[in-house]
């Protein structure tokens, strides 16, 4: 794909400066990692509960034990980086998102390694022990997410003491991701220390403290990226070395959700696009569908009655390590993520949280290819049926 801007090098390969994001659950797997990775840039499953693609190990989930349900979503991985590397005919990079916050992330990290992921990103929490979840796997390369120089600053240290170096750091943006977000509170989340030119020329400044070329960490933003132009202000002016994007690929043909949960994300108007506190003790931003409509009216009651119990695991699966419903965190969510994230998956718009981004999408309610979304990233082209509405 012919385009202007330079490669995004990772471990020696050069890629497309475009990295999908991890997307969960079941949001983005083998078929859209797959289908970014043939194009030559970093396709990403996310690793939590990919059970819900199988349904065989949804049936062997029927009243098993923890443990039992941590192997079968280790299962569900295997077969997900396998089924995204062949589609990849061997271009790209096949990634998995591995989150910090998940209770079986060093588990999720060393299955990606031993299934052939080529990449392992981590965020929702600081990476620090990442290098030795990986151990064993050198060539697998690691990518820490954060949203701030601090952040990376402590990482790279941390790191550094470990004679292991990031291969490429994420930085995104809390204000306009979708998802879990990078910062404590809604209110921090339009923070001036999170905005990419800030970020971005304090880390130069941190590379330089700590005695290292620019050109070793490539870095990456992430969030709100949804124009060919945005694409040319972070690369060519900002001095970024790729972009991530996350809602304009999950609703992508070739997305693995259901065509529901495309619709939902891809029809979302501003207005219903809300930010709330999640069960992981973090912001989060989705869109406005029946259940979270109802549950922000009924949010400061559900709270108030918040109550430390296992029982309210209603999946049983403890998937967090820290879960406001589970622990009886008071100023936090108070629902099954797992229950409802599944539900998005499945297109259950009554019943599903839908995370998305906050932007307008660059094909409208419009749903494209991988290959034609990251066209457009990359040169500013539209497809032929949509330059007519522009």
């Amino acid at each position: 794909m012919k385009h202007l801007f330079s490669p995004l090098v990772i471990r020696g390969r050069e890629l497309l400066p475009i990295v999908q994001g991890g997307m969960g659950v079941g949001i983005s797997a083998k078929s859209l990692a797959g289908a970014v990775a043939r194009e030559g840039a970093v396709g990403t499953i996310a690793s939590v509960d990919l059970r819900h693609l199988h349904d065989d190990l949804m049936s062997e989930s029927a009243g098993a034990n923890q443990a039992t349900l941590d192997r079968l979503n280790r299962i569900a991985l295997d077969r997900e980086v396998k089924g995204a590397l062949q589609r990849s005919e061997g271009n790209g990079i096949v990634a998995v998102n591995v989150m910090k916050a998940v209770d079986d992330h060093p588990a999720l990290v060393r299955q990606a390694c031993e299934s052939g992921a080529q990449a392992v990103v981590m965020g929702a929490g600081l990476p620090l022990d990442l290098p030795e979840m990986a151990t064993g796997h050198p060539d697998v390369a690691l990518i820490p997410i954060l949203s701030e120089s601090r952040g990376i600053n402590i990482v790279l240290k941390r790191w550094m003491k470990k004679n292991r170096l990031p291969d490429a750091i994420v930085i995104e943006h809390p204000n306009h991701a979708g998802g879990h977000l990078g910062a404590a509170t809604i209110a921090d989340l339009d923070q001036p220390r999170f905005e990419f030119k800030r970020v971005l020329e304090e880390t130069f400044e941190v590379f330089k403290a700590l005695g290292l070329e620019r050109e070793k960490v490539p870095l990456i933003v992430a969030g709100g990226v949804n124009s060919f132009e945005k694409v040319k202000t972070f690369l060519n002016e900002f001095g970024a070395s790729a972009v991530q994007i996350g809602t304009a690929f999950a609703v992508t043909t070739e997305g693995d959700a259901h065509i529901n949960f495309k619709r939902t994300l891809a029809e979302a108007l501003p207005e219903d696009i809300v930010e709330f506190m999640s069960v992981a003790g973090l912001p989060a931003r989705g869109v406005l569908t029946p259940f979270l409509k109802s549950y922000l009216h009924r949010e400061a009651k559900l709270q108030a009655n918040a109550k430390a119990d296992p029982r309210r695991c209603t999946q049983g699966l403890n998937c967090l390590t820290v879960c406001g419903l589970r622990d009886g965190l008071s100023k936090v969510g108070q629902f099954c993520i797992d229950l409802k994230l599944s539900a998005a998956f499945r297109g259950e718009v009554s019943k599903g949280l839908f995370f998305r981004g906050a932007d307008p999408l660059p094909f409208g309610p419009a749903m494209r290819s991988a290959r034609e979304t990251i066209q457009y990233f990359l040169t500013g082209e539209m497809p032929a049926e949509l330059q007519a509405g522009r």
